[in-house]
């Protein structure tokens, strides 16, 4: 580590290998964090996003990057953590309810984890890169989500209760999916190394019709920007 990293703060990062966690961290990264990453193999069906998660944490920079298994597959209760309840496909986007590709308080205990790291490191930043507006309905994407786990950090961490609270940074909060992408490529992101699709092929082909797929699909149609992964893949 240089002299001027080792003068900057550091974050720990989640970082799946989709184009938001990729964004958020890349803003992070701007606004004078050292990263420290953090992803997980949970027993998800899109594994091979772990490979994305690398190539972004390389084209980051990231000082390290921790994989660690967790297997929520165990627990069952998502189409992308069990092999029998299938992945929706071109599900309207104005159904109602919480789809099944919702994992049961992932990202609380993603979050716990990276809140673990966070205390060892020394670090008082976790950035994650959740989305109220273009999201799949998942109640762990909520700005009342945010705020009740900081609030948790504050009481249930040595440092929180010393007076030095843990923040947690969801920069992509409110934006839509075609702002976070404008955003990405003004900050010089390769999109076409993240991989977003719950369902892809044994090849990585993404499958162009689960929420994930199709809510990236309208985020470049609305950026007017080309999807470097539709690019790869045409379909």
């Amino acid at each position: 580590m240089t002299d001027n990293m080792a003068q900057m703060p550091t974050a720990v990062v989640l970082l799946s290998g989709g184009l938001d966690s990729y964004t958020a961290a890349a803003m992070a990264r701007r606004d004078g964090f050292v990263l420290s990453a953090l992803s997980f193999r949970y027993g998800q069906r899109h594994r091979m996003e772990i490979d994305a998660a690398r190539r972004v944490a390389r084209a980051l920079g990231v000082e390290r990057h921790l994989v660690l298994d967790l297997d929520l597959a165990a627990m069952g209760g998502s189409s992308l953590t069990s092999p029998d309840i299938a992945v929706p496909r071109d599900r309207p986007a104005d159904e109602p309810g919480i789809p099944s590709t919702y994992v049961p308080a992932r990202n609380t205990i993603f979050l716990a984890v990276a809140l673990g790291w966070a205390e060892v490191l020394g670090a008082h930043d976790l950035v994650i890169g959740v989305n109220a507006l273009d999201y799949s309905g998942y109640p762990d994407c909520r700005p009342a989500f945010i705020r009740a786990f900081e609030a948790l950090a504050r009481v249930a961490t040595r440092a929180g209760v010393e007076g030095q609270p843990i923040r947690v940074h969801a920069p992509l909060i409110e934006m839509s999916k075609a702002d976070i992408i404008r955003r990405g490529t003004t900050l010089g992101l390769e999109y076409g190394l993240t991989l977003s699709c719950y369902d892809p092929s044994a090849g990585g082909v993404p499958c162009g019709h689960c929420d994930s797929c199709r809510l990236r699909a309208a985020g470049f149609a609305a950026a007017g920007v080309p999807d470097p992964a539709q690019q790869a893949h045409p379909r």
